[in-house]
């Protein structure tokens, strides 16, 4: 793995999970309570043994920038370890990162620089666990000039991915960007192989494909799209499928681009035997830890119904379940659920204070957002929409920061 260098896509806009990247890049957009979803990937990497990784970032980039200076500063450089940050910088010409190969051709001086065996390109916004050793060893085994990591995935399913089209032999003979009937696998016609945005490629010929790909006018600089067609009409261009060694049975890969994905993605977590698996001591989850207490839960009154109870949930530090109720959800650090309120299989950012009698159900709550007194969110979805975002499944999303106008209490509550 000495002779493998990375490089981690970090720059997109993350357009489909607004309001969550409306202050920050999606790769640095919360996830499973305490980390941020780049935390995943370059766990992989670690875990993987690879020692060498630059992070390329763009948009709203600031809070992501200070998470891996936080968060991932843990490599020695004296032994030629490192996790570089590289902005856009417009090094080959006047424009910023036209896409995920444009993205590493604007820096192809670190690989110059770094003469490198083999290149392997990762997306820093999908979950999974994948050991990026047994891809290359793949990849080397069969000699090949290109290999794209895939899954695969019900043809019904498979729609809004980018599907990779294959011989008998693995060998990759075409691609589809979100095709409306994807191309099954090989005698199976209700599959497919859908690309995880993985891609390993000889140096050479990567940097050969990258010049060349600079060049056309017609194309969209992107490796899905454009560097990996162009390469499998001449070159042997493989599909290494996905297996998580962690738990051989499961193929546990989500891309969460959207916000209905990313809400799915987190409440898989809360769930008694959780495919993707944080308490794994064997493959660990790095992230940054800021210095919060221990979560505390808060009276015990059934008479009243002023109990602090946590059941089938996630819960950072520095939470305090202040005589609520907690039911399937998910806490990230320095949350206070005050008495009487009621949380339910909900996501709930840094600093979110819950007000007494309030109600939250299948909801976002970003950052630094107290909910009043009374409050209720996700239970009437007229106003719902007209008060914040809703996704196609009915999650609510409040942002970062909203303010929220407190209701009238009811009659039966004045003065509790």
């Amino acid at each position: 793995m000495r002779r493998l260098l990375t490089f981690v896509m970090a720059g997109g806009k993350g357009e489909r999970l607004h309001p969550l990247t409306k202050d920050r890049a999606k790769p640095a957009v919360p996830f499973g309570g305490i980390y941020r979803i780049i935390d995943v990937t370059l766990s992989n990497c670690i875990n993987s043994g690879i020692r060498k990784i630059h992070v390329l970032i763009q948009y709203k980039s600031i809070s992501l920038q200070r998470h891996l200076q936080m968060g991932w500063n843990i490599f020695n450089s004296e032994l030629g370890e490192y996790i570089d940050v590289i902005p856009a910088q417009q090094r080959t010409g006047d424009t910023w990162y036209l896409g995920t190969a444009d993205a590493v051709y604007q820096n192809i001086y670190s690989i110059e620089r770094e003469q490198p065996d083999d290149i392997l390109v990762l997306a820093g916004d999908h979950i999974y666990k994948m050991n990026y050793a047994r891809m290359l060893e793949f990849h080397q085994r069969h000699r090949a000039v290109a290999t794209v990591g895939v899954v695969e995935m019900a043809c019904e399913r498979a729609k809004g991915f980018g599907i990779v089209e294959v011989d008998e032999g693995s060998h990759i003979v075409g691609f589809e960007e979100k095709p409306a009937v994807p191309t099954p696998l090989p005698g199976d016609p209700t599959r497919c192989y859908v690309s995880m945005g993985i891609y390993l490629f000889n140096r050479l010929a990567l940097e050969q494909a990258l010049m060349e790909d600079a060049q056309r006018q017609d194309s969209h600089h992107d490796f899905g799209r454009d560097v990996i067609p162009t390469l499998a009409r001449t070159a042997r261009v493989l599909a290494y499928t996905f297996s998580d060694e962690r738990n051989p049975e499961s193929t546990y890969w989500r891309d969460i681009g959207t916000l209905d994905a990313y809400y799915e993605a987190n409440m898989d977590l809360v769930q008694v035997t959780p495919l993707f698996n944080l308490y794994d001591r064997d493959w660990p989850l790095r992230t940054y830890h800021e210095q919060w207490p221990p979560a505390k839960t808060v009276f015990a009154d059934e008479a009243t119904g002023r109990v602090g109870t946590v059941l089938d949930s996630l819960i950072s530090n520095g939470c305090i379940i202040s005589g609520g109720e907690v039911r399937r959800s998910v806490l990230s650090p320095d949350v206070r659920i005050n008495s009487f309120a009621q949380v339910e299989e909900s996501i709930l950012m840094e600093r979110v204070d819950v007000g007494r009698y309030a109600k939250i159900r299948r909801a976002i709550i970003d950052k630094d957002v107290v909910i009043p007194r009374y409050t209720e969110i996700g239970y009437h979805a007229e106003e719902d929409q007209r008060r914040f975002s809703v996704t196609e499944s009915g999650v609510v999303v409040v942002g970062k920061g909203t303010v929220i106008d407190a209701p009238r209490p009811p009659v039966s509550l004045v003065g509790t």
